[in-house]
């Protein structure tokens, strides 16, 4: 008999169940393995942030005093610049992402429709300190001369809450281009998913909706973005997770200063851009034991996110 038509070797009942067991058992040990590493960091966190949480208590989380030669530390600084400059770039980014992703997949030609997409996704690719040097040596110096500073020139001009939000130094280092440069990071992320979810809507419902003589607007807007509206909870938490947890981009750009912002355009702080400031410098377990706090901090804002999103999902099914 020709060996290109002979038939597959069946294999032993007792080799098959022994395959499945250790396929099952090793699917397993990787889930167990995962929770575990997450375990662990959240214990180490604990462990380590616990000095700081017993001996500061709740106003850790309410002062914005930050001085390591008094040994006085108040996360409520960078944790409000963590959540204002998350929130400000999801806010620029968004709209930015449905955009793209809507122009790549309902209007752009098909034959340059790809090489965009793929220039999109590879955005994504560049070095997050790459983003805060561009940031710091060309965004920085024309937002101070071309936005602060015509600005803050006419704020006598603007309401009071309005002449408010544009005080502050003009060096360019602010809260509001810390977000310009966390939305620019975060929209070829959102962009990807969104266009990925948009190509899952089959033709025929676009088509049926141009045929009863919808718009594009109408098409986009009440069918396109409805039928895809659980994955696009998704995206939006994804572009928030992404934004809350980055570090060198921030570092670079945001000023670092522990105090509360009054304004977009004062300096501010991050949790992870005091992380990577001061934790080489921390000298007294004091002022680790503070950093791993606000360490734990991140985490627990990162799984409330999370948390907020599994939410948001469960009332989309009912």
């Amino acid at each position: 008999m020709d060996s290109d038509t002979a038939p597959p070797r069946e294999t032993a009942p007792g080799q098959s169940e022994l395959s499945e067991t250790i396929f099952r058992y090793l699917c397993f040990g990787a889930a167990t393995l995962l929770l575990a590493a997450l375990a662990g960091v959240v214990i180490s966190l604990a462990i380590g942030g616990w000095p700081a949480f017993r001996q500061f208590g709740f106003g850790f989380f309410t002062s914005s005093a930050w001085d390591p030669v008094q040994e006085n530390y108040g996360a409520a600084g960078p944790i409000v610049g963590t959540i204002v400059t998350s929130v400000l770039a999801l806010i620029i980014a968004l709209p930015l992402a449905t955009g793209v992703s809507v122009f790549l997949v309902e209007f752009c030609p098909r034959n340059i429709a790809k090489p965009i997409a793929v220039a999109v996704e590879l955005l994504a690719g560049i070095p997050s300190i790459v983003y805060g040097m561009w940031g710091l040596f060309v965004l920085a110096p024309w937002f101070a001369i071309h936005v602060q500073l015509p600005l803050m020139t006419d704020s006598a001009n603007l309401p009071g809450w309005l002449s408010g939000l544009v005080a502050g130094i003009p060096n360019g280092a602010n809260i509001f281009t810390a977000s310009l440069i966390l939305a620019i990071m975060i929209l070829p992320y959102m962009s990807a998913v969104f266009r990925e979810l948009l190509l899952t809507i089959p033709s025929q419902v676009r088509e049926a909706a141009y045929g009863l003589g919808s718009t594009n607007f109408e098409v986009v807007s009440k069918v396109m973005i409805p039928y895809v509206r659980r994955g696009a909870v998704g995206v939006v938490m994804l572009g928030l997770g992404r934004a809350l947890g980055e570090t060198m981009a921030v570092t670079f750009i945001i000023g670092n200063s522990h105090g509360f912002p009054h304004s977009l355009f004062d300096s501010g702080s991050t949790i992870a851009s005091t992380i990577a400031n001061e934790f080489a410098e921390a000298t007294s377990d004091m002022h680790t034991a503070a950093l791993l706090a606000l360490g734990m901090v991140l985490f627990i804002l990162t799984f409330a996110v999370l948390a907020v999103a599994r939410l948001l999902l469960a009332s989309e099914k009912h």
